[in-house]
C-alpha cells in the first residue's frame, strides 16, 4: 500500500495553514484526521485564540465553502437549515439554503443554544442531510463542523448532553501561542490579508481516494486489544458514571489508522493509539466528582497505567 499520497496530503495542508496559523502543527493535523474520517469536532477554548482564523484558513485549503453561526438562545432551528419562503415574482414557494449547507462550519458557543436548535444542528451532523417541511437535502461533502465552548464559564445555558458529545469525533483544545510565536504574529502582515492569498491546495477526488484508502491501514491483534483496554477500563471504573461508546471505540480506531497513515505507515503502533486517544476519549467520559479529577488526567492515569504491547521479533 503506497502511503506517500496520505504524507503528501497532510504536508500540502499543514504548510498552508501554517502560513496564517503559527505554532498549531498538530493541532492541524488532527483536523486533517478528523477530516479523512468524515468526523466532527468539539473545541473548548477561550476567547481569542483563533479558531476562526484556523477553520477559514482550513475550508480555504481544501476548497470548501465555509460559514460561522453564532450560536444563542434566540437561535431558532430554521435559521440553521433555511425556509421556504413564498416568491411574489414566480408565484410559489421556493427553498433558501440556512448556513448549514456549507462544507466547513464553525459552531461558535453551541452549548448557549436551545435543545431545539442544537438538535437540528445533530442531524446535519449525523445524517449529513437537512430535513425542512418533510423535504431532504443532501450535504455537500466533504462537510465538517467544528462547534467550540468556552471552558472558563458555566457551560452556557443549555449544557451539551453525553448522547450528543458522543457524536463528535474529538475534542480538541488550541491553547495560547509561545511567547516567540506571538512576537512573529506581531510582526507579520495582517492575517485577514494572509488569509485572502490563500488558494486551494487540494486536487478534485483527492480526499476520496484517501478515504477509501485509509482501512487498508493494518492493525495487529495486540494492539486492537490495547485498544480495547483503554475502552473498557474505564467502565469499569468506580469514578466515571458512563464510559466509553462502542461509537468511541471505533473512533479511537479509525483515528489510530489514519493518523498511522498520515506518517506514512501501512500499519499502527501503540503509539499512534496513545496519541489519539487524547484527542478521541475525554470527553466522551462522566466523572462521579468532575471537581477531584477531570477526564483528561483519568485518560493520561489509564495511559501509565495499562501495559503497551511490545513488538514480538
Amino acid at each position: 500500500m503506497d502511503m506517500q499520497p496520505f504524507v503528501i496530503f497532510k504536508k500540502k495542508l499543514l504548510e498552508n495553514c501554517s502560513r496564517v496559523i503559527v505554532g498549531k502543527d498538530d493541532i492541524i493535523e488532527q483536523i486533517v484526521v478528523c477530516l479523512i474520517a468524515s468526523g466532527h469536532i468539539l473545541l473548548e477554548d477561550v476567547p481569542g485564540t483563533g479558531k476562526t482564523m484556523l477553520l477559514r484558513a482550513f475550508a480555504k485549503s481544501i476548497g470548501g465553502d465555509f460559514r460561522r453561526i453564532q450560536f444563542t438562545p434566540d437561535l431558532m432551528p430554521s435559521d440553521l437549515t433555511g425556509i421556504n419562503f413564498f416568491n411574489q415574482k414566480k408565484g410559489e414557494f421556493e427553498f433558501r439554503p440556512g448556513p448549514l449547507f456549507a462544507q466547513i462550519i464553525l459552531a461558535d458557543e453551541i452549548n448557549r443554544a436551545t435543545p431545539r436548535s442544537q438538535s437540528a444542528l445533530l442531524e446535519a451532523m449525523e445524517e449529513k442531510q437537512i430535513t425542512v417541511d418533510g423535504v431532504t437535502y443532501a450535504m455537500k461533502q466533504p462537510y465538517m463542523v467544528m462547534a467550540s465552548q468556552n471552558p472558563l464559564e458555566s457551560y452556557g445555558t443549555f449544557p451539551l448532553p453525553e448522547a450528543q458529545l458522543d457524536r463528535f469525533f474529538m475534542r480538541l483544545r488550541l491553547g495560547y501561542m509561545t511567547r516567540e510565536q506571538e512576537i512573529s504574529v506581531l510582526r507579520r502582515p495582517d492575517s485577514q490579508k494572509l488569509l485572502e492569498e490563500l488558494e486551494s491546495v487540494v486536487e478534485a477526488g483527492e480526499l476520496e481516494a484517501l478515504k477509501e484508502s485509509y482501512p487498508q491501514v493494518r492493525v495487529s491483534d495486540d494492539v486492537a486489544g490495547y485498544m480495547m483496554d483503554l475502552v473498557e477500563a474505564p467502565r469499569r471504573s468506580e469514578l466515571l458514571l458512563t464510559g466509553v461508546s462502542a461509537r468511541g471505540s471505533l473512533a479511537l480506531y479509525r483515528a489510530s489508522q489514519i493518523f498511522a497513515a498520515l506518517q506514512g505507515r501501512d500499519y499502527v503502533i501503540p503509539e499512534d493509539v496513545k496519541q489519539e486517544a487524547v484527542w478521541v476519549l475525554p470527553h466522551r467520559l462522566t466523572l462521579v466528582n468532575q471537581s477531584h479529577l477531570d477526564n483528561v488526567r483519568f485518560l493520561q492515569n489509564l495511559l501509565d497505567e495499562i501495559p503497551v504491547p511490545l513488538e514480538k521479533l
